[in-house]
């Protein structure tokens, strides 16, 4: 069935798209109209660039089809909280960020350990099945997960991609572990929706409730005047596989994301162990020139 049948509200959110737009102006007002000397036109790019895939996520016709299929959630989950988090600090300048990295609240709930559990705690938590089903048909639970999610997928984030003197920074070893650490702490989650024999969600397997929960992005009169029996209306693959590949989706984006934040991680300890090691050496012949 087409997705037309929604309205245009539920396929564009035109709210969400004139709040994405005038958070970019504000962005461009202050860091290129009050601070031009310190404008980087690479920040600006990664900024724009964060703010448009978050709009796709959340307001294009894909949030609506995160209601219709568990699989294409997963997509969402893995863009809000994997892809979008670290391009949007690498967007936001160094100078903006010495306004908050001395403050003791900052420095409280961006320690490393506390980022790393919250996160994928506060991640896993939110799909044990209970708990999903709850916050799918609530308006105030769901954007108040979703917003705790994302900002603490930003301070877990922060430790990988943080380029600021001063602030609480991990070596290079540690961020491997760290990376490693995210990992397998997420794994539970997927593996749980990954290997279940039966469908979890029943926002995504009993009509009734998956109907409450297309309110969240659907006018209700737009949905009153519908007659949907389900999600299989619109998605042709079986619910249970549908949750099997949203779990595997989830996994392998992951995957894909740590594996190139590794890769850079440990290209970047290498060089700069390689460097000191030189200097050492130069250091070392220069006072020892007998040795050369």
């Amino acid at each position: 069935m087409d997705l037309r049948i929604f309205g245009f509200q539920a396929l564009w959110s035109p709210y969400l798209l004139v709040s994405t737009l005038v958070i970019i102006l504000v962005y461009f007002y202050v860091t290129y109209f009050k601070a031009r000397d310190r404008f980087q036109v690479k920040e600006g790019l990664y900024f724009t660039g964060a703010m448009v895939l978050f709009y796709i996520i959340k307001g294009s016709p894909l949030d609506l089809l995160g209601h219709l299929s568990f699989s294409v959630h997963m997509v969402q989950m893995a863009f809000l909280f994997l892809v979008i988090p670290p391009i949007l600090l690498f967007g936001i300048p160094e100078w903006i960020y010495r306004k908050f990295i001395f403050k003791k609240w900052f420095i409280a709930i961006s320690n490393p350990l506390f980022t790393l559990i919250f996160f994928n705690g506060v991640f896993s938590f939110y799909h044990v099945p209970s708990i999903f089903d709850i916050v799918k048909v609530d308006m105030v639970l769901h954007t108040s997960f979703t917003s705790i999610l994302f900002v603490s997928s930003l301070f877990m984030w922060w430790h990988l991609v943080t380029k600021v003197e001063g602030s609480v920074r991990l070596s290079g070893l540690k961020k491997i572990g760290y990376i490693f650490a995210n990992g397998i702490l997420i794994t539970p989650a997927c593996a749980l929706i990954i290997f279940a024999k039966a469908p979890l969600y029943a926002t995504y397997s009993d009509p009734a409730i998956w109907a409450e929960a297309l309110k969240l992005c659907v006018p209700a009169g737009t949905l009153a005047g519908l007659n949907l029996s389900g999600p299989e209306m619109f998605i042709s693959m079986p619910v249970l596989e549908d949750q099997q590949t949203g779990g595997v989706i989830m996994k392998i984006i992951q995957e894909i994301v740590y594996g190139i934040i590794l890769a850079s991680t440990f290209f970047a300890w290498f060089r700069d162990d390689t460097k000191k090691g030189d200097e050492a050496t130069a250091k070392y012949l220069e006072a020892n020139p007998h040795l050369r």
